[in-house]
C-alpha cells in the first residue's frame, strides 16, 4: 500500500473520525432517500401519481396539493401541473408580448374574413388547470395540454369565429367583443371536460395586408367625414330649431306683456270712471240738498211771521249806521217801517 493510503487509514482509525464517518453516511442516506423517495409539490402546483410497476398500474385519481409526498422509487411517479393562471400569446412580434415573459408564445392567427381579406390577429388566451387528473388522462403528462389542446383548439376556434366577421367589423368594438365572447364560450365548452378552464380570450391587435390597409383606412376616413357632415347638419338643424323656439318664446312674452298693459289700462280707466261717477253723484246729492234747503227756506219766508223776518233782515242792513232822530208824524215824519216812503225820500229807484 502506498504511503498516502496508509495516511488515510490512519486518519480513519482516529476516534473522532470513527464518529463522523457514520454520521456522514447517515446524512448521505437521508439525502438520497429524500431525493429518490419523496416529491415536493410547490404552493402553485398540483400533483397526480402514476403507478408504473405493480398490479394496479395507471394514474391515480387522487390530486396531491402542496407539500412533501412519498413516491416509491422505480414503481411510482408524480406528475406536476401548475395551478396559477396560464398565458398563451399569439403574436408575431415578440416586443408586443414584453421582455422577460415566461408564458407560451406562438405565431399570430391568420384570419380569412368573409370578404376574402387576410387579417393577422394578436390574441391572448388566459386559462388555468382545474383538474390535473382529467388533463393527464385525456391529454397527457407534462405540457402536452398546451401543444395538444389549448394551442390547436384555440387557433381553430379563433379562425372560425373571427372569420365570420367582415373586414369592417374589426373596427367595430361591439362586433369584435361579441366574436371574442363566442370564442371563449366555445373554448370553455371544448376544454373544460379536459380539466382546463379558459377565463379570457382577448384580441389585442389586428393588422390587414398592406394592399388592403390603405384602402380600408381611406374608406374609413370617408365614412368619418360623412358622419361628421351629418353631425354638423344635425347640429345646425337643432340650432335653427332652438332659435325658432326662442323667437316664439319672446313673441309670446311680448304679447302677454301687451295684454297685461291693456288689462292695467282697462282697470285704471274703469277706476277713473267709477271715481268720476261717484263724485258726480255726490255733487248732485249736495246740490239737490242745497236746492231743497233754499226751497224750504223760501217756503218758510212765505208763511206767517215773514214780515218779522224781513224786519230783522232790514235791521241787519241798518246795523252800523249812525243814530239820528227824525220826526215820525206830520208832513216830514219818517216811518221806518214804510220802505217805499224811505226809498222815495232818498231818491232810490224801486226794485
Amino acid at each position: 500500500m502506498s504511503k498516502a493510503g496508509d495516511q488515510v487509514l490512519a486518519a480513519l482509525k482516529q476516534p473522532r473520525m470513527r464518529v463522523l464517518w457514520p454520521l456522514g453516511m447517515l446524512l448521505f442516506g437521508i439525502l438520497f432517500f429524500y431525493n429518490v423517495c419523496t416529491v415536493y409539490v410547490r404552493p402553485y402546483e398540483m400533483g397526480v401519481k402514476q403507478v408504473i410497476l405493480g398490479g394496479e398500474k395507471g394514474i391515480r385519481e387522487k390530486v396531491y396539493g402542496p407539500g412533501l409526498h412519498w413516491v416509491t422509487p422505480g414503481a411510482e411517479r408524480m406528475h406536476l401541473f401548475p395551478t396559477d393562471l396560464q398565458v398563451l400569446e399569439m403574436a408575431d412580434n415578440a416586443a408586443d408580448v414584453g421582455e422577460g415573459a415566461d408564458h407560451r408564445v406562438v405565431r399570430a392567427i391568420k384570419i380569412q374574413t368573409s370578404e376574402g381579406y387576410t387579417v393577422s390577429a394578436d390574441v391572448t388566451v388566459l386559462y388555468r388547470i382545474e383538474n390535473p387528473y382529467q388533463v393527464i388522462t385525456q391529454i397527457g403528462p407534462g405540457r402536452l395540454y398546451e401543444d395538444s389542446a389549448v394551442i390547436p383548439r384555440g387557433e381553430q376556434v379563433l379562425r372560425r369565429t373571427l372569420g365570420e366577421l367582415d373586414a369592417d367589423d374589426f373596427y367595430k368594438g361591439d362586433r369584435r367583443d361579441k366574436a371574442m365572447a363566442q370564442a371563449q364560450k366555445l373554448l370553455v365548452t371544448e376544454l373544460e371536460p379536459k380539466g382546463i378552464k379558459v377565463t379570457h380570450v382577448l384580441l389585442r391587435q389586428y393588422r390587414y395586408d398592406t394592399r388592403y390597409q390603405g384602402a380600408i383606412e381611406q374608406r374609413k376616413i370617408q365614412d368619418q367625414t360623412v358622419f361628421k357632415n351629418q353631425a354638423e347638419a344635425s347640429a345646425a338643424q337643432a340650432e335653427a330649431e332652438m332659435n325658432r323656439i326662442i323667437a316664439e318664446g319672446k313673441a309670446i312674452v311680448q304679447v302677454e306683456l301687451a295684454r297685461g298693459d291693456a288689462e292695467v289700462a282697462k282697470l285704471l280707466s274703469g277706476a277713473e270712471l267709477y271715481r268720476r261717477t261717484q263724485a258726480a253723484q255726490g255733487d248732485l246729492v249736495v246740490k239737490l240738498a242745497r236746492a231743497k234747503g233754499i226751497e224750504l227756506e223760501n217756503a218758510a219766508l212765505r208763511g206767517a211771521g215773514s214780515e218779522n223776518m224781513v224786519g230783522l233782515k232790514m235791521a241787519d242792513v241798518l246795523d252800523g249806521t249812525q243814530l239820528i232822530v227824525v220826526p215820525t208824524d206830520g208832513e216830514g215824519g219818517v216811518n221806518p217801517l214804510d220802505l217805499n216812503a224811505a226809498l222815495k225820500r232818498f231818491d232810490v229807484k224801486g226794485l
